[in-house]
């Protein structure tokens, strides 16, 4: 078989799995998650039930594959935002990814749904999911590393029965930062998602109406709740940029530089 031939064929294919997830897509927003058939799918794109199964053998296959593609384009909203103000003080930064997390979510209601929303009965997501669902986390891990290493994070405090489960946390996500700060950004982490669900589903309805100052209001107190500080507007300070093992008191607390002050 000549490459023209298995070019033609393999670009096909894409053709007809783009299709194939588009229609799915539509019926995610119509019917939802929990009613979505690779029959019904078919016969919207006029395709034979078997013919389909060639590019995804079970419903659940199709479904892994709407899910990853949900959280690859969240993950992209929010990483191009962040790379927007990447020399930015870590809770600009932080609440940069929240708000592109929200608009992404306003965006793509059904989509956020899909991954944030009520489980599918009977539907387990499989490993191949949690590279493209990490994304955004490790964007927010990223930030509060960038804050530890330059001395301008504080670390929040344990109570004593969390300690064990903290340091399990922090062992498996991120070692190099302090049980309190991966306990703090976990927790602040849900949060986000639960004032984006909030608002996505309709519990602010008659309860927050001007709601873009909220969210940031919010989105901002999660990262200091994570342990990262700046100046407020007007106080003359502003984030020093200390290179990663230099500057700080060394114990995990903010170190700011102010204007005309030697780095």
């Amino acid at each position: 078989m000549s490459s023209t031939v298995r070019g033609a064929r393999a670009r096909a294919r894409i053709e007809v799995t783009t299709a194939i997830k588009e229609e799915a897509g539509r019926q995610l927003a119509s019917e939802g998650a929990a009613k979505l058939s690779l029959r019904a799918v078919a016969r919207e794109l006029g395709m034979a039930s078997s013919a389909l199964y060639r590019y995804f053998p079970s419903r659940d296959d199709l479904l892994t594959a709407l899910i990853i593609d949900a959280y690859d384009s969240l993950g992209e909203s929010a990483e191009t935002a962040h790379a927007a103000v990447a020399d930015a003080a870590p809770v600009d930064r932080w609440v940069a990814v929240g708000e592109a997390v929200r608009g992404w979510a306003l965006a793509h209601p059904h989509e956020y749904a899909l991954i944030y929303g009520s489980p599918v009965p009977g539907y387990r997501a499989p490993a191949t999911t949690v590279r493209a669902a990490a994304r955004v986390g490790l964007l927010l891990i990223d930030i509060v590393r960038d804050a530890h290493q330059a001395h301008a994070l504080e670390v929040p405090l344990l109570t004593d029965e969390l300690v064990p489960e903290a340091v399990r946390m922090a062992s498996d996500l991120a070692p190099d930062l302090p049980p309190g700060a991966v306990a703090a950004l976990i927790a602040a982490w849900a949060q986000l998602y639960g004032l984006v669900g909030f608002e996505l589903f309709g519990q602010f309805n008659r309860l927050v109406e001007d709601r873009e100052p909220f969210f940031r209001h919010a989105v901002t107190r999660l990262a200091h709740e994570a342990g990262l500080r700046q100046g407020l507007s007007g106080e003359g300070a502003h984030w020093s940029g200390v290179p990663r093992g230099g500057g700080g008191d060394g114990r995990g607390r903010v170190r700011r530089v102010l204007p005309g002050e030697q780095r």
